[in-house]
């Protein structure tokens, strides 16, 4: 399990380079880990994920 500064370095890093596409690659990093089975790694990617949800801030209308 990585840390939680690591997290949002990670997700901050990630928005930096791809902007808000960043995202849903973490959402797709997520998905192929569960596709092979691979809980933990998952998890780690669902947390960026959130975190860069957080980053981003609410949706404008």
């Amino acid at each position: 399990m990585i840390s939680e500064l690591k997290v949002h370095e990670i997700a901050r890093q990630m928005l930096e380079k791809h902007g808000f596409e960043a995202i849903a690659q973490a959402a797709r990093q997520a998905q192929a880990c569960e596709a092979k089975g691979d809980a933990d790694e998952a998890r780690e990617w669902r947390h960026i994920e959130d975190a860069m949800k957080i980053m981003r801030g609410p949706h404008q209308s």
